[in-house]
């Protein structure tokens, strides 16, 4: 079972994407800043990162450098409502694998996060 965080500041989108991936299988939980986030990934193993990149304080660009710089080897899926062709370029940059508009439709995100996954597996 893949596992799954959530990182994003709006509390209620973290509360229903991460049932609604809990009901399809998916082992997701959430935090709901950059701070958690590396808080969570010290004790955790994830596979998958799905990030908000406009939250106060650190925003998901802070996040997508992090884990580069620290050398912590997880897919991130882009999710934000603030989507631009600078901030999608921006954020392949930096690692992220794809990049969603919120509101996300849960099948196409699905999709993207199997594209994602799949590719992992392939690449071990």
């Amino acid at each position: 079972m893949e596992k799954i965080l959530i990182v994003d500041d709006d509390i209620n989108l973290c509360t229903v994407l991460s049932e609604e991936l809990n009901e399809i299988g998916y082992d997701a939980h959430y935090v709901t800043n950059a701070d958690r986030a590396f808080d969570y990934l010290k004790n955790n193993k994830v596979d998958l990162i799905l990030l908000d990149l406009v939250m106060p304080d650190k925003d998901g660009f802070f996040v997508l450098k992090k884990l580069k710089e620290d050398n912590i080897n997880v897919k991130v899926i882009v999710l934000t409502a603030y989507a631009d062709v600078k901030s999608a370029i921006e954020a392949a940059k930096l690692g992220a694998a794809d990049f969603i508009n919120k509101p996300y439709d849960l099948d196409e995100l699905i999709i993207a996060m199997r594209k994602v996954l799949q590719k992992e597996e392939y690449e071990n």
